[in-house]
């Protein structure tokens, strides 16, 4: 089983990026179907993309009714989720910090995709701001699939490749609640290197 923590500092796009990513692995033939952990309490559960893009004031008004703070019962019940999930694939979204809540709710994950933006406020670079993240996965023992630049103002993709240390690398550009962007390229390469990584199960193979 594969349970992928989608990880980095707030107003990254995670939300965003993980319902476009959902689509396309869904798009990908025999590939697993992605199960979706919405593991922070900011009240935008597995529906909120899908109903962002039918009707935004819905969304916008159950997320308020939603939202609450980390308790307790909430870090206990979502980390159960992680570590008890029985499917091949688990996309596990987590809050914009490596808080001792998130280290709980993750520590039944097996691999993070991170992904973060320049911030124009204190000037730190995309790449400093992930390096927090990079602890925050090495001392969970998860394996890094990505390292992803949400570039909020560009206007395409560009998508670096895997690299020996098995981690896809690249940006993806606008990443904005209500828009599609499961046919982005780094949004398609990283479906694809994901389900390469979900073992296939003998029955799966004797079907073949």
């Amino acid at each position: 089983m594969v349970k992928i923590i989608l990880c980095g500092p707030p107003q990254s796009g995670k939300s965003v990026m993980r319902e476009g990513l959902k689509q396309a692995i869904i798009a990908i033939k025999g590939a697993p179907y992605p199960y979706v952990i919405t593991a922070c309490p900011d009240g935008e559960g597995a529906w909120f993309q899908g109903t962002m893009n039918s009707d935004p004031e819905l969304a916008k008004a159950c997320k308020a009714v939603y939202k609450a703070t980390f308790t307790p019962e909430f870090v206990q019940r979502v980390a159960e989720s992680v570590r008890k999930c029985p499917l091949p694939l688990a996309l596990v979204d987590i809050g914009g910090f490596p808080s001792k809540e998130n280290k709980e709710i993750c520590s039944g994950a097996t691999h993070s995709i991170l992904i973060a933006g320049n911030s124009p406020e204190s000037g730190e670079s995309w790449d400093s701001r992930l390096e927090p993240w990079r602890k925050f996965c090495q001392d969970l023992g998860l394996a890094i699939m990505a390292e992803i630049f949400s570039d909020y103002r560009g206007t395409k993709d560009k998508v670096k490749g895997i690299g020996r240390d098995n981690i896809l690398r690249g940006s993806v550009h606008h990443l904005e609640r209500g828009e599609l962007v499961r046919d982005r390229p780094l949004i398609k390469s990283l479906a694809e290197h994901i389900v390469q990584m979900v073992p296939v199960s003998k029955d799966k193979v004797m079907k073949e």
